[in-house]
């Protein structure tokens, strides 16, 4: 009998199971059709988001099970899309195999990747990157990441939630200087449910780059949600480990000397399986093909706690232990 865990032994022949639910078709607008033959071959990412290792107790089991599916995968990056694990001494093990996983791996900052007292100097030291956002060339996409945690003119306090004037001007010469295909990827969304504080502007310099901005996709929401503004279309990657529902919900659905080592736990509706995607960036015909995961809810699911998190999303529907698969394609 093996010695590892039922999520440890997540089999490629599990993940393309998982993968193989039926897929919801999006229109890439048509006029962003152009930007593909730039591209010079077909192009994957591995996604892996807010798999916050310092609320869970079994973030590293998680990682593994996304990390052993992407061997299997063989994309030609992995991105974690934030809220990843704090820079202390006891993370670094963690960030250091995620880091030693792929030849390119990719980090976008969470809210939370600096809670207990952390720098943001010391976050880029741990994690091995040199800024907070960045662009990244593959094989004519390009790869945009921002950061989501500028603290605005007159923050009120709290975590800041918003793209500030220097990053925007560096966002809008990648956006004129780069004539193919581009994704655009964030930790806050920058649109639909909980986006940063100046959403319509980040979206009105996006939409100047609607013909080669083929898809942007954030975490930190939760959710497997996805809505489409000037012409883009935003995708919410939902998180690798659960969804929040406070501490008014709070219930205990592991062994108690597990809460007491991770109180943060009761606070949330966690998934049985760590949830991750791939997406393929397809030139030859024009699609984006994204292949998710479905898991179930350890104990009570936030709608059965009777937690309604925003009016405009629905349980089991957006709130749902899953990443649908999905595919934009472009129309004749």
């Amino acid at each position: 009998m093996s010695d590892q865990s039922p999520m440890q032994r997540i089999s490629r022949r599990h993940f393309l199971q998982a993968a193989s639910a039926a897929t919801t078709t999006f229109v890439i607008p048509q006029w962003s059709r152009a930007a593909f033959p730039q591209m010079s071959r077909p192009v994957r990412l591995g996604l892996i988001a807010d798999l916050h290792q310092d609320v869970m107790h079994d973030g590293p089991m998680r990682l593994e099970s996304f990390l052993e599916a992407m061997r299997d995968a063989q994309p030609d990056v992995i991105v974690q899309l934030g809220d990843f694990a704090v820079p202390s001494k006891s993370n670094q093990k963690l960030i250091d195999t995620f880091n030693a996983a792929h030849s390119r791996a990719l980090h976008v900052v969470g809210n939370h990747d600096t809670d207990e007292g952390y720098s943001p100097a010391q976050l880029l030291e741990s994690w091995g990157i040199k800024r907070s956002y960045d662009a990244h060339e593959i094989a004519g996409l390009r790869v945009i990441i921002l950061d989501g945690n500028d603290r605005p003119p007159n923050h009120a306090g709290g975590y800041p939630s918003h793209v500030g004037p220097e990053q925007l001007e560096w966002l809008q010469g990648e956006l004129d200087s780069h004539k193919g295909p581009m994704i655009i990827l964030s930790h806050q969304p920058l649109a639909g449910p909980w986006a940063i504080d100046n959403a319509a502007e980040v979206q009105q310099i996006l939409s100047t780059a609607a013909d080669r901005i083929v898809l942007a996709i954030n975490g930190h929401s939760h959710i497997d949600y996805v809505t489409r503004i000037g012409g883009i279309n935003y995708l919410h990657h939902n998180s690798a480990s659960y969804v929040v529902v406070g501490r008014d919900y709070a219930h205990e659905i592991y062994p108690p000397e597990v809460h007491a080592a991770h109180p943060r736990l009761a606070s949330i509706c966690p998934y049985r399986e760590a949830l991750f995607s791939t997406l393929t960036f397809d030139p030859g015909n024009g699609q984006i093909t994204i292949e998710g995961r479905t898991s179930q809810w350890v104990g009570p699911s936030s709608a059965e706690l009777g937690r309604d998190k925003h009016p405009d999303l629905i349980n089991g529907e957006h709130i749902a232990p899953r990443i649908r698969n999905r595919q934009f394609t472009r129309v004749s």
